[in-house]
């Protein structure tokens, strides 16, 4: 395989045109696999940049045209945060009355550097760029500020405290974006906020609007007054707030699918002529097939958008360590088999 990064053949994509081969892109994969596929000189650095490096050169070997990177360690402080192993929707809450809202002690983005974004890029493999990914979205933040049931009763019974912490945590994830995007290396964003279920989102479409969505649309307009695109991740059924993610928030891309909730192939179908279309080979499918059959779903995806455009191959979600290797290898040598 000898793929170089071309970063606008991504861009072709996400414009929802036709790359002249075809375009991988993942939220990201993992550890084990970036440690496996980066050059080796990488591997003993001790710099700020070094897992930068580590990550844009296992995406260059993969055929990647992009790599993903998170642009400084600002966020959102919780009360017993996630473990290593699972994350729990209604830990202990940080916020849970006008009280607290009042003594939670706000991190800002201005306090996290991002100067490692200018310093990486002289390192980083010709014609390539990064994609940026966002600490948590809105709706994630303010679920794991207030926990998710508690979110559910304070929309009914505090829906003010509601507005006042996404307001707080959506005006500094616009900050965050308007300051990574301002650097040259980073070419497009995603908005990675997970918004529901396998058969609704998470808040109702009309909550969503109110607390939510606003704070997308300013995320997307920062984005896109620096001349980047932007990708939305969010995991769930979509189907009741597509109009809103395409026409009002104005995202360039979706990611995240799952067959149980629509099969990729439908979703292209039905909306490739209004937003670009990311991954979708499904994980559970990938994990349970064998490599040639997640190798023939990939063939069959490549070919149905080879005309049409609009479509980076990748997997529904992410590469977690339980994906076979050799079944996220067979994925991609669909692809490298078109180049051919």
């Amino acid at each position: 395989m000898n793929r170089k990064p071309v970063f606008e053949n991504l861009l072709k994509v996400l414009r929802r045109e036709a790359p002249p081969r075809p375009v991988f892109m993942e939220l990201f994969m993992n550890d084990t696999i970036y440690r496996k596929f980066c050059d080796p000189k990488y591997l003993d650095g001790k710099e700020d940049i070094s897992y930068m490096l580590i990550m844009a050169s296992a995406f260059a070997n993969l055929g990647y045209d992009y790599f993903s990177t998170w642009p400084s360690g600002f966020g959102f402080p919780q009360k017993g945060g996630p473990s290593k192993q699972t994350t729990t929707l209604n830990h202990e809450a940080a916020i849970y009355d006008r009280k607290s809202f009042d003594e939670y002690k706000w991190l800002e983005p201005e306090d996290f550097s991002m100067a490692h974004l200018a310093k990486v890029e002289p390192y980083v493999p010709q014609g390539m760029k990064a994609v940026m990914v966002g600490p948590g979205g809105v709706l994630e933040n303010i679920i794991g500020i207030m926990g998710y049931d508690n979110l559910c009763m304070k929309v009914y019974e505090d829906p003010e405290l509601v507005s006042d912490i996404a307001e707080n945590v959506g005006k500094r994830l616009v900050r965050y974006y308007e300051m990574a995007t301002e650097y040259n290396i980073i070419g497009a964003a995603f908005g990675n906020d997970d918004w529901g279920f396998n058969t609704q989102t998470m808040l109702s479409p009309k909550q969503m609007r109110e607390y939510i969505f606003p704070w997308h649309k300013k995320i997307v307009e920062a984005v896109h007054s620096r001349n980047k695109l932007c990708v939305l991740h969010s995991c769930g059924n979509p189907s009741e707030v597509m109009d809103d993610i395409v026409d009002d928030i104005k995202y360039d891309a979706k990611h995240s699918f799952e067959d149980n909730i629509i099969p990729v192939e439908n979703f292209y179908e039905t909306y490739h002529d209004r937003i670009a279309v990311i991954g979708g080979i499904d994980v559970n499918f990938i994990v349970t097939k064998t490599p040639e059959e997640v190798k023939e779903r990939s063939r069959k995806m490549l070919e149905r958008v080879a005309t049409r455009g609009g479509y980076a191959l990748g997997t529904g979600n992410s590469v977690p360590e339980y994906i076979p290797l050799e079944n996220y290898l067979a994925m991609l040598s669909a692809a490298y088999e078109f180049d051919k």
